[in-house]
């Protein structure tokens, strides 16, 4: 007898060996035409998969991660089976799903167009309404190579190339279309609704620049039309808010060819990044962290010592100095580690906070860079906590206690990965264990929901993620807490403790913001440029309708300055309608238009870029309002 725990604590019992997709359908049918995929043991596997012995089980829809990640997977499947029936002489590279959709790469000689996205998508179709049955298959390593051989896919023999000799390769066949792949996949292609291919890229050949560039296809899928009309719709969205675009608009900042993936910041962006930085500053002085800032060049031999030269040394920027050979710094760890050695500790003194907007450089592919939101430089706004074991689990709430409360002013929402033992990894198992435990017991007493991603801590140790979510849905990967036992052993950092001995501290790296230039980035598309009140590098902007009403406006503009409140006088000789419409698309977000009615009443008309016209207030008044708003950092 097979028992199958379910998840909703239910056990179904069947006799004889049995698959995922028919404890589905003895569910109900209606479940197993929208299954995707299932966990078996908390393993994320085939809905065909046999079912052998005793396990747990979960059937996974759209709705879940896995589920996404089936029909996405099955849908580059589908797309490059159109490719190869309508261009024969591609070869096929890697297809991944990949959020919010799927990609695949191939090596063709014609360059693809939007005419062919409309064929390909057109041959989509056809397969889909075939209802091909999709099988999986595997076979010994050789065997797996000389049949991608036959078939002439070099791509594929290569990465059968790269794994071990006594593997078991995976396969999955559509009708006349078969490829390497892991899986999963949905049950038939006639599951498939509704898709889109949404763009070409050119991609490299596993993303070193050095190799072939291929052709890379972009697509979604959804099983309802609805649904991936409402995505669609989303990316109409993100193009608007494009923060390229809005960055060349409102004139915050630019890339120049002299310098690629290296951001200039212009005035307007200068005052934009000063307030961030400031309101930054003054959170973290009210938890008690120091400000310290540490060099940008290193000698090379504190990044062997920290464990940065064997793991990161490709991303390094490199240079000599007096027959030295110095590295310029990818992150800002090391150095502060040297400030915590420059003195003796004693327990009472811990938990040291040195906070640092420290400014690091990272070698990006070409390929990669994107704005602000990927680069070659940016600033972190680190900051290392030096604690003892004890201390743990209440400066990590602490550090998360900040985080959400500096989000919360800017309206995000976000969710939490706690993020394991990376394959390259630094240090024991035991002190691992120990890290990655306290950082789960914290999530957990804070009752923070949470989701486990295997693999993916730092070298040094496991780390809490925060992924915020923008107004249009997207998420952004942005605060960390990373909890260290390897580094203040690698430099030897040492507190006397109450026993007049020396004990060896624990060491929590983390930001909030992660990047101030991504930070920036991700706030111009939040706010689509529109940023509120205390923000906004412009925020009243001060128009007379005529050269007789300058002097007021000169009046007006003096007391909000000395307020600090950012205004800005437009004596230009042109129509207010002009100046109104100007100043809308600079999204300036309080306007105040100065005629002779308000001159003979010391009065001024306001009008918001939200809200539009606000009728006549005194200029006493309108300052209070101004303040207040700065204040309270509206959104």
């Amino acid at each position: 007898m097979i028992k199958i725990t379910l998840k909703d604590g239910s056990v179904k019992e069947y006799d004889k060996p049995t698959t995922a997709f028919q404890v589905a359908n003895d569910i109900s049918e209606g479940l197993a035409r929208v299954a995707c995929a299932a966990e078996i043991n908390d393993e994320l596997v085939d809905l065909r998969k046999e079912i052998h012995e005793y396990c747990s089980l979960n059937i996974l829809t759209f709705d879940s991660d896995g589920g996404k990640h089936a029909y996405w997977h099955t849908s580059t499947h589908v797309m490059a089976q159109a490719v190869k029936r309508i261009f024969p002489e591609a070869k096929l590279a890697i297809g991944p799903a990949i959020d919010n959709g799927f990609y695949y790469d191939f090596d063709v000689e014609k360059t693809f167009t939007p005419e062919d996205l409309e064929k390909i998508e057109g041959e989509m179709k056809k397969i889909i309404k075939e209802k091909h049955k999709i099988d999986r298959f595997e076979l010994p390593r050789q065997e797996a190579m000389e049949k991608m051989k036959d078939m002439g896919e070099d791509y594929k023999v290569e990465l059968i190339e790269g794994l071990p000799e006594d593997s078991v390769i995976s396969f999955y066949q559509q009708g006349e279309f078969i490829d390497l792949c892991a899986g999963p996949h949905l049950m038939n292609t006639g599951n498939l609704k509704a898709y889109k291919l949404l763009s070409i890229a050119g991609a490299y050949w596993r993303g070193d620049e050095k190799n072939k560039m291929l052709q890379r296809i972009y697509g979604t899928a959804y099983p309802k039309k609805a649904m991936l009309d409402d995505y669609i719709n989303r990316l109409e969205e993100a193009k608007r808010r494009d923060h390229r675009k809005l960055g060349k608009e409102l004139d915050l900042f630019s890339i120049q060819e002299e310098g690629p993936g290296f951001p200039f910041f212009h005035p307007k962006g200068m005052v934009l990044r000063n307030v961030l930085e400031n309101f930054w500053r003054q959170e973290h002085d009210k938890y008690d962290y120091q400000e310290i800032k540490t060099p940008v060049i290193l000698d090379v031999e504190l990044w062997k010592r920290s464990g940065h030269w064997g793991h990161y040394k490709e991303n390094m920027y490199f240079t000599q100095i007096d027959d030295r050979e110095f590295a310029v710094k990818p992150m800002n760890c090391p150095g502060g580690m040297l400030m915590y050695k420059r003195a003796m500790h004693s327990y009472r003194d811990l938990p040291i906070k040195m906070a640092e907007l420290g400014l690091v450089h990272r070698h990006e592919l070409s390929g990669a860079l994107h704005g602000l939101m990927r680069v070659r430089n940016f600033t972190q706004d680190d900051a290392h906590i030096y604690m003892t074991k004890e201390q743990i689990k209440e400066q990590i709430i602490e550090v998360i206690e900040l985080t959400d409360k500096i989000y919360k002013v800017f309206g995000f929402t976000y969710r939490v990965e706690l993020s394991t033992k990376p394959e390259k990894a630094m240090g024991d198992d035991k002190d691992w264990d120990i890290a990655t435990d306290a950082l789960r017991e914290t999530l957990e007493e804070k009752a923070i929901n949470y989701r486990i991603n295997e693999g993916d801590g730092a070298f040094y140790g496991p780390k809490i993620d925060f992924h915020l979510e923008d107004c249009i849905g997207r998420t952004w990967q942005c605060g960390t807490i990373q909890l260290d036992f390897q580094m203040p052993e690698r430099f030897d950092l040492t507190y006397i403790g109450a026993d007049g001995e020396k004990h060896r501290p624990v060491m929590v790296h983390r930001t909030v913001l992660g990047s101030i230039e991504r930070f920036i980035g991700i706030l111009i598309e939040h706010y689509a440029g529109a940023f509120p009140l205390w923000l906004s590098p412009e925020q009243v902007r001060i128009m007379p309708i005529a050269p007789a009403h300058h002097e007021y406006a000169k009046e007006i503009a003096a007391m909000l300055k000395d307020n600090n409140i950012r205004a800005e006088l437009d004596l230009r000789d042109e129509k207010i309608g002009y100046k109104i419409r100007e100043a809308q698309l600079q999204k300036t977000p309080y306007m105040l238009i100065l005629g002779q009615k308000e001159v003979d009443t010391k009065t001024v008309s306001v009008r918001s870029r939200r809200e539009g016209d606000l009728g006549f207030l005194g200029k006493e008044d309108v300052l209070k309002n101004l303040l207040d708003e700065i204040k309270e950092k509206r959104n």
